[in-house]
């Protein structure tokens, strides 16, 4: 009989799974790994094409290009939107546009820009959003996390990626930067009177905040 944690991590793998294989995220993959970047699974990927898909998107920024996987799921889910994404590596960008090509998207929905978010997003409209979603290292997606809320209109979503850090936040025993840097915001968000949280165990775990 299958022990209680290994029963889960079955129910885990199966449902990150769900989809199956698709050539587009699997050439991100590939690309990721040529680029020593970090990329969304297919699980993420299904979890972003559908929550954009219920969102309705119009408008959708990203924090965190990487090579462009996140970026096609959300624009395949809201085939009416315009994608504002950054990333300070210009390799990155490039490998993004090139992927959003093979996915047969316009470049007139996308607008890559290649610079710090930190200088970038203030410059965005206050509630002019329908989503955000963050991709970048903990101590960075708690300090964009916060002015993401800020770009939100009501019933916008905020997504956060690899909540979970790789397992580490639901250990109380791991304490480091990263992992406290999480912890923090996932609290910080549960006690924000304009949004609305639920955390999933989805890839390395995506905390999704609704602006109300």
């Amino acid at each position: 009989m299958s022990s209680a944690p290994t029963a889960k991590h079955a129910s885990w793998a199966y449902a990150e799974q769900h989809s199956g294989q698709d050539p587009v995220f699997e050439a991100a993959r590939l690309r990721a790994a040529e680029l020593g970047v970090n990329t969304i699974g297919e699980g993420t990927a299904s979890a972003l094409i559908a929550l954009a898909a219920a969102s309705r998107a119009h408008s959708i920024v990203e924090v965190g290009t990487g090579v462009g996987a996140s970026s096609a799921a959300l624009l395949r889910g809201a085939p009416e939107a315009v994608l504002t994404t950054i990333d300070v590596d210009p390799d990155h960008s490039a490998a993004a546009r090139d992927l959003l090509r093979q996915e047969g998207i316009s470049p007139s929905r996308t607008r890559l820009i290649t610079g710090r978010a930190e200088q970038v997003l203030p410059r965005l409209k206050t509630q002019g959003y329908d989503m955000v979603f963050v991709d970048t290292d903990p101590a960075s997606a708690a300090e964009f996390a916060y002015e993401a809320v800020r770009l939100l209109r009501t019933g916008g979503m905020l997504l956060i990626n690899d909540a979970l850090h790789g397992d580490r936040v639901p250990r109380p025993a791991v304490r480091d930067a990263g992992t406290h840097a999480l912890r923090t915001l996932e609290r910080a968000l549960l006690e924000d009177e304009r949004v609305t949280t639920a955390l999933f165990g989805t890839g390395t775990g995506l905390l999704l905040a609704v602006r109300t």
